[in-house]
């Protein structure tokens, strides 16, 4: 089915750190069903032998683990870059890597310049004949891919890198990885230092809300999904002020219509572009349009709010700027 007929939500956990890109074509090997399969092993974030310097130059060879474990040995920044999860491919174009990258996945679309990269497959399981082909120094890879797809790459020598972020600490430790790893450091810090400084805007603006008056939010990023506790989504919520209605199970995990009626959000938030595949109805008319979530004040006060899909769900350096666009949903008379 053609992409102009509907888009779909594909659920990167996480790492969903869910690397998470909520939209896809509808391409057989990811017309997923449920969405919390799609997430990572758990793992802790990167972290690396050695520290950047005060020149930003790396010292090679650079020791460095990956969310699995795995210790790599760099000799030389790598000259050959393949990324299939969304998230890292928009990280390593951010820190200037374009040059460098010789392939993406099929869901790898922003920067525009990704578009016109050679495609790799799916984020969950690459092409491997397509991945070898690159003849790539590091594959890297975010949380839609499994720790068996890891190994299976692995046992064909294709040098996959993992990360598995759960926090925007996650996400942006990450992106000074690879900024590391790649001899970029500078580009990496200053990605790094525009992300903290959004961060900081949103957490200044809604300092003074008190506990009593923070806002009930409920956000949908697919047809009955929503985030709990221990995601960056839901942590995002929580920057911004809010109080997620869904945090009192952890991970993706699909919803109790009655339980939301009951929770009585203030606003409820979605994935803007999203259509269900069985329906063919936008998220936001599924939201608007369930029984009894007429009497939800986000729903009667006109609080549905959308925000951009791959901003909030990929955790990579686009993702404070889905903070500052909740924020804004969340408490639009602070956040400006």
């Amino acid at each position: 089915m053609k992409q102009s007929n509907f888009k779909k939500g594909l659920i990167l956990t996480l790492a969903v750190a869910t690397a998470i890109s909520l939209t896809a074509c509808a391409k057989k090997e990811t017309e997923i069903t449920d969405p919390s399969k799609l997430g990572g092993v758990g793992t802790k974030a990167p972290v690396t032998s050695a520290t950047p310097a005060a020149t930003k130059k790396t010292t090679y060879p650079l020791k460095v683990k990956d969310a699995t474990g795995k210790e790599f040995t760099f000799d030389k920044a790598p000259e050959r870059i393949a990324s299939v999860s969304p998230a890292e491919t928009e990280a390593l174009f951010a820190i200037g890597l374009e040059a460098n990258i010789v392939g993406v996945s099929d869901f790898d679309d922003y920067p525009d310049s990704a578009k016109s990269k050679p495609k790799l497959g799916s984020i969950t399981k690459p092409n491997m004949e397509a991945v070898i082909a690159t003849n790539a120094n590091i594959v890297f890879t975010g949380v839609s891919m499994n720790a068996k797809t890891v190994d299976e790459l692995r046992a064909m020598n294709i040098n996959v890198f993992k990360v598995d972020p759960k926090t925007l600490d996650d996400a942006m430790n990450n992106i000074q990885t690879f900024g590391l790893i790649t001899d970029h450091q500078e580009q990496a810090e200053k990605v790094v230092a525009k992300m903290k400084a959004d961060r900081q805007k949103v957490v200044d603006a809604v300092k003074d809300v008190k506990q009593e008056n923070k806002k009930k939010v409920y956000i949908e990023f697919a047809p009955g999904w929503t985030v709990g506790s221990g995601v960056f989504m839901d942590e995002l919520i929580t920057l911004s002020g809010g109080i997620n209605v869904a945090a009192d199970k952890a991970g993706w995990y699909e919803i109790s219509e009655e339980k939301i009626i009951q929770q009585n959000p203030n606003v409820i938030l979605f994935a803007n572009g999203i259509v269900d595949i069985k329906s063919k109805k936008p998220l936001e008319e599924i939201i608007r349009t369930r029984g009894g979530w007429d009497a939800i004040d986000a729903v009667k006060n006109k609080r549905v709010i959308g925000l951009d899909q791959n901003s909030v769900s990929r955790p990579g350096p686009r993702l404070t700027d889905g903070l500052l666009e909740m924020a804004k949903g969340i408490y639009p008379e602070l956040v400006k």
